[in-house]
């Protein structure tokens, strides 16, 4: 069994939802332009020079990897060049695969989240979401609400948005269709008395995750802190360490913008964790590496298409093995 095997064994192993070819699916774009323009440079045989040191450094700059990290990739690579005495430019792809696989090294709690598991002393399991308007915040509810479902698991989503008057409308639809309840109030309401009464409602029913939308908005920070800060407090009276992860959802297609954003959210609230959505949209998927390097907080999820499970469990080994296989290589290997 080879690698690519190994790594798809596990994947449906671990998550039981998502397969290892969704993986690579929604990953296509950001392979065939990040990737492939690596694999162009490369080629066996090439000589490893400074040109082609500053070659990689342009195709990682500009597939979103950040200056920063780019940086630090760069001087990583030369370090192992060196010291392997490596002179074949097509044996870089291996070393690229080893560095980015440790610069996204996955959450501690990457077992749990696979599993959607809870703690049965500890009921329930509360979730805030935050991320500004138009970032995929409500399908990622709606999605991760279906995959806890699927897990076993009873779940209750708290609307409070109630900033944006079609927030309620498309997180109710979500709900709907992830076969869940959800506790809204009207458009305007106060968002931390929805909070107050979600919990309150799940702690009655015994339900086992609870999951608070928020409004999108950033560019009022003092107001968002408040705001949050309110929410929690409001929710601490029902659950003393509620809420227990606050997620922070980032549009991949957005790349360097998303990790600029990650930084202001950073101030105004403790993030446990980045679900990045829309990486099947964009051949930015290099901002996955510059964000979990630079932000030092787990990636927890990303989203790989439109489909209610097309959720997936961050796993750092099965992203890098996704991002770098050489799909028209594998098509031609025998069956």
């Amino acid at each position: 069994m080879g690698f690519f095997d190994n790594i798809k064994q596990k994947i449906t192993g671990v998550t039981g939802a998502l397969s290892f070819d969704r993986l690579k699916e929604g990953l296509t774009k950001t392979r065939d332009s990040f990737v492939g323009r690596l694999r162009a440079v490369l080629f066996a045989g090439r000589k490893i020079d400074a040109q082609l040191l500053a070659e990689i450094e342009e195709i990682l700059i500009t597939s979103d990897v950040g200056v920063a990290t780019t940086d630090k990739i760069i001087a990583r690579l030369n370090v192992r060049v060196k010291q392997d005495n490596i002179q074949d430019a097509e044996l870089i792809i291996d070393i690229l695969k080893e560095e980015i696989s440790g610069l996204v090294s996955e959450s501690p709690s990457a077992y749990q989240d696979a599993s959607f598991t809870v703690d049965e002393s500890n009921k329930p399991h509360v979730i805030m979401l935050v991320g500004v308007n138009g970032v995929g915040k409500t399908t990622t509810i709606g999605k991760l609400a279906h995959n806890y479902k699927k897990a076993g698991r009873t779940v209750l989503i708290g609307a409070a948005d109630t900033f944006r008057a079609a927030a309620n409308e498309q997180l109710e639809i979500w709900a709907n269709r992830a076969g869940v309840d959800i506790i809204q109030q009207k458009h305007g309401a106060d968002p931390a008395a929805v909070a107050f009464d979600t919990l309150s409602a799940a702690k009655a029913r015994g339900t086992d995750v609870v999951i608070i939308d928020t409004a999108g908005r950033l560019h009022n920070k003092q107001g968002l802190m408040q705001e949050l800060e309110k929410i929690s407090r409001v929710m601490k009276k029902i659950q003393p360490d509620a809420p227990h992860d606050i997620f922070l959802a980032l549009d991949a297609t957005t790349g360097q913008n998303a990790l600029q954003q990650a930084k202001e959210f950073t101030k105004v609230a403790p993030i446990t964790g980045i679900v990045l959505t829309k990486l099947d949209g964009t051949a930015k998927g290099g901002a996955v590496i510059a964000i979990a390097d630079a932000m030092q907080i787990p990636v927890r999820y990303i989203g790989v298409g439109e489909r209610i499970d097309d959720l997936q469990v961050f796993d750092a080994s099965a992203f890098v093995a996704a991002m770098f296989e050489d799909r028209t290589h594998a098509d031609e290997q025998p069956a």
